[in-house]
């Protein structure tokens, strides 16, 4: 109980920074990290979900950010479907997709399934760079609308309006992640990652958790990435390529692997990290890589586990 709460407390207080976290930033383009980093926390918990909670690395994040981030577009120029409405779908869309290929995929296991993943996010890329008629390319499309109306109470033009709106998105989803693993068949994607072979044992069928996992995750991927596309108005495949689900999982690694808490530290991480290391120049992704590898050999736990392991620590009555 002594534990629930101050997990409790801990989120109250995050809660908290976030919602007055744009009152204390003067510089207009660190709000906008902000708003891409929350976007990332919707995705990073959605990799969570398969890789820290199930044990299977998915390296197709991205890809499924892209299908989010075009269908809602399309939708929306095409059918000429609401903005409210096109968010609501792309993550269905990005699901449909998922189902497709996730069956086929979770039929391997360990790094076969991350090479299989690694294969259709670079089909995704391949298509949406190709299928010009559909997706304009390279050049990408332009003037995706913000959501609501100009002459509405908000206006979603302002940075810090989008920051609100993503947030309430983002602690919703968080929300919906931490309930699912909470629930029996969060138990059951737990005891998949730590022995699926006595899981099946005892009369599991475990493809169908798996299943569940994949295409949820993808699910917060086509989300974060319909958020996105809303926010920047203008989407191209560059942004859906390998790169970038490398770093979705490089967000659970560095936040913590297997934890709420992991996917939002490891976002904020990953996004603005490599801002900070602008100064080196050409040396900055070098910079980036060596911190990230580092983190990973040091911290296999993750920022929150070694956060943890101190505060049991000085916690702990000295003798």
């Amino acid at each position: 109980m002594m534990t629930l709460n101050r997990t409790a407390i801990f989120y109250a207080i995050a809660l908290a920074g976030f919602i007055l976290l744009p009152q204390f930033i003067a510089v207009k383009y660190y709000l906008h990290l902000s708003v891409l980093a929350l976007i990332w926390v919707i995705a990073a918990q959605g990799q969570n979900l398969i890789q820290g909670y199930t044990g299977y690395v998915s390296i197709v994040q991205a890809g499924f950010m892209g299908i989010g981030a075009y269908s809602t577009a399309l939708m929306g120029i095409h059918f000429d479907m609401p903005v409210w409405l096109t968010i609501t779908l792309a993550p269905f869309v990005t699901a449909f997709f998922a189902l497709l290929t996730g069956y086929p995929s979770l039929r391997v296991k360990g790094h076969y399934f991350a090479i299989v993943t690694l294969a259709f996010n670079m089909v995704i890329f391949i298509v949406l760079m190709n299928f010009h008629q559909l997706t304009q390319g390279e050049a990408g499309i332009t003037g995706i609308p913000k959501p609501g109306d100009n002459n509405g109470m908000f206006n979603w033009r302002d940075r810090e309006v989008y920051y609100y709106f993503v947030l309430i998105i983002a602690v919703l989803m968080t929300t919906l992640a931490a309930l699912i693993i909470r629930s029996r068949i969060g138990q059951t994607l737990i005891a998949i990652r730590q022995n699926e072979d006595l899981v099946g044992a005892i009369g599991i069928a475990a493809w169908k958790y798996k299943l569940f996992a994949f295409v949820i995750s993808a699910m917060f991927g086509g989300l974060a990435g319909a958020l996105y596309a809303h926010y920047q108005s203008f989407i191209n495949p560059e942004i859906f390529g390998v790169a970038q689900s490398l770093d979705a999982i490089l967000a659970v690694i560095v936040g913590g692997s297997g934890t709420i808490a992991g996917p939002i530290i490891g976002a904020f991480f990953v996004v603005f990290l490599p801002e900070y290391l602008r100064f080196a120049d050409s040396f900055r992704l070098i910079l980036y890589g060596l911190v990230l590898v580092l983190a990973t050999i040091f911290m296999p736990r993750g920022i929150v586990g070694v956060t943890s392991d101190l505060l049991a620590k000085w916690g702990r009555p000295k003798r």
